[in-house]
C-alpha cells in the first residue's frame, strides 16, 4: 500500500512521459473503485468493531481519509496481501474526535462524508467548509438540509461547519438533485437514526449500492439503493465486517477508450459490464468493437472513429466523470461531436491543453464542439484535475512525439499504478522526476 503522506508536495514535481504510437495489447485488471471505497472508508465510522475492506485501490485519496480517520481516533492497518488482494482494516471502537481539519478537508472534499457518521456515533460533529473545486463549486447545501431533517442543528463558525444532534430522528427527505454525496452522507446519519428514513430524488450510482450494501453487512437495514428511492431503517448500533470494494468503472472507461484510440485490442478482467453500459453504448456508436467475454470486457478498434454527440448526466446516464476521456477520442473522428457538460460547470479546461495537442475543439457555454483531426502531436501538456490527466494520457498513446504531462498528482489521486498498467499492455510512457531528464532517452526502448 501506498505510504503515509503519498499525496505530498514532493509529487508534484513528477512528470509522465509518453511516445505515442503503440497499440495496446494483453490484458489490464481493473482495481476497486475510488468513489466507492472512499464513503465505504468513512462508513466504517458507524462501526463498533473492525472492518475489512478488500481490493482497496492504491490512491493518494484513500491515504487522506485514512489519516481523516487516523485523526478522529480510529486504528488502521493496510495489507498489501490479503487473500491475494489490497485489503485495510479499520477499527472505530474508540473514537474520541469529532472534528475533520482544513489539512484535510482542503486536500479532498470527500472528507466532508465524515459528518454523517460522527452525528450517528457522537452526536456531534466540526467539519472545515470545502473550498471550491476546479471543476465546479459542488456546494454542500443538498447534505445540510438532509441532515437537518434529521434533526441536526447547523452552523457556521471560523469557516467550520458546528453540528449538533443529540437524537437522529428519521425523516422523509427530498433532494433537489441527485447529489452523490448527499446521498451517502444522510444515509450514513439515518443508518443509526430512531425511526424510519426515505430519501427520494437519491443517486443512483452503483458506489450507493456497494456502499449500502457494506452497512447492511455491519447489521444495517438499507433497501432501495441503486434506485431514486432509498428507505433506511435505523438500527441501535452496527458491527463488524468484510466487504469487498466494487471494480472501478470509471477506470474500466478509461481503459477502454485508451484500448480504442491506439487501434489495440485489450481485455480488462474484473469488471461488472452493466455498470459500463453508457460508455459501452457511446463506444459501439462511435464505430470500437466492444465485446463481452467470460472473464471481461474485450475493446478492439481499428483506429477509425464516427462523430458523435454526449451528454453527461447522473446516473444511469452518461458519466461526467468519462466526458474529457471521451473528448480526446473524439479529437481524431470523422466529422463533427458535441459534447454537453450538465453535471459540472467548468468540465472543459482539458480542451485548451488537446489544443495543444493539435485537436480542433471550441467551447460553446456548456457544450464542446469537436471538429475530427487527422492526428494528434506530442506536446507539453497539464493535467488540470483527474480526469482531464487522463484524457492527456489517452491523448498522449496515439499522438505522434512525445508527449509530457505535468500534474502527475492528480492521476494519483484516482487511478491505481496506472503507468504500469499502461506498460503492461504495450505503451511506451514513464513517470520521472522534473529533475531528471536522462530518462527521457530510456522512453523510445522496447
Amino acid at each position: 500500500m501506498v505510504g503515509k503522506n503519498f499525496y505530498c508536495q514532493e509529487k508534484e514535481a513528477d512528470k509522465i512521459l509518453i511516445y505515442g504510437g503503440q497499440p495496446l495489447q494483453g490484458k489490464i485488471t481493473v482495481s476497486g473503485a475510488k468513489n466507492a471505497v472512499l464513503p465505504i472508508i468513512v462508513a466504517s465510522l458507524l462501526a463498533e468493531g473492525t472492518c475489512t475492506i478488500y481490493d482497496v485501490p492504491h490512491l493518494a485519496d484513500v491515504e487522506i481519509i485514512c489519516d481523516v480517520l487516523r485523526e478522529l481516533g480510529a486504528e488502521i492497518k493496510f495489507n498489501s496481501k490479503v487473500n491475494t488482494s489490497a485489503a485495510v482494516e479499520i477499527n472505530c471502537q474508540n473514537l474520541n474526535n469529532y472534528e475533520a481539519t482544513y489539512d484535510y478537508v482542503k486536500k479532498m472534499r470527500a472528507s466532508v462524508l465524515v459528518m454523517g457518521p460522527l452525528l450517528a456515533r457522537l452526536g456531534k460533529a466540526k467539519i472545515s467548509m470545502p473550498g471550491g473545486c476546479a471543476i465546479g463549486t459542488r456546494p454542500i447545501d443538498l447534505h445540510l438540509k438532509g441532515l437537518e431533517a434529521l434533526g441536526v442543528r447547523i452552523s457556521m463558525e471560523h469557516g467550520y461547519l458546528l453540528a449538533e444532534a443529540p437524537v437522529l430522528k428519521g425523516a422523509r427527505i427530498y433532494l433537489d438533485y441527485p447529489s452523490v454525496g448527499a446521498t451517502e452522507n444522510i444515509l450514513m446519519a439515518a443508518a443509526l437514526a430512531e425511526g424510519t428514513t426515505i430519501i427520494e430524488n437519491a443517486a443512483e450510482e452503483p458506489e450507493i449500492v456497494d456502499l449500502a450494501n457494506f452497512i447492511n453487512s455491519m447489521g444495517g437495514k438499507i433497501i432501495g439503493a441503486g434506485t431514486n428511492v432509498i428507505k433506511i431503517e435505523g438500527v441501535k448500533s452496527l458491527g463488524s465486517t468484510i466487504h469487498t470494494v466494487i471494480p472501478d468503472r470509471i477506470e474500466a472507461g478509461s481503459y477502454l477508450l485508451a484500448g480504442a484510440i491506439t487501434g489495440g485490442d485489450l481485455l480488462l478482467e474484473n469488471v461488472i459490464i452493466d455498470h459500463l453500459k453508457p460508455v459501452v453504448a457511446k463506444l459501439i456508436e462511435a464505430g470500437v468493437e466492444v465485446i463481452e467475454e467470460s472473464t471481461g470486457l474485450r475493446v478492439r478498434s481499428n483506429g477509425e472513429f464516427k462523430a458523435i454527440d454526449i451528454k453527461t448526466l447522473p446516473y444511469p446516464g452518461f458519466p461526467t466523470d468519462m466526458q474529457a476521456q471521451f473528448m480526446a477520442l473524439l479529437t481524431l473522428a470523422q466529422g463533427t461531436s458535441i459534447i454537453t457538460e450538465t453535471v459540472f460547470e467548468n468540465r472543459f479546461m482539458h480542451a485548451e491543453e488537446l489544443r495543444r495537442m493539435g485537436a480542433d475543439i471550441r467551447i460553446e457555454g456548456r457544450s464542446a464542439v469537436v471538429e475530427g483531426t487527422d492526428k494528434l502531436m506530442g506536446a507539453q501538456v497539464k493535467a488540470s484535475d483527474l480526469r482531464a490527466g487522463a484524457a492527456l494520457v489517452i491523448a498522449g498513446l496515439v499522438a505522434q512525439g512525445e508527449t509530457t504531462i505535468t500534474n502527475t498528482y492528480h492521476l494519483d489521486r484516482g487511478y491505481d499504478d496506472l503507468v504500469g498498467k499502461l506498460r503492461s499492455v504495450g505503451a511506451n510512457i514513464m513517470r520521472v522526476k522534473s529533475s531528471k531528464t536522462e530518462p527521457l532517452k530510456l522512453i523510445y526502448q522496447a
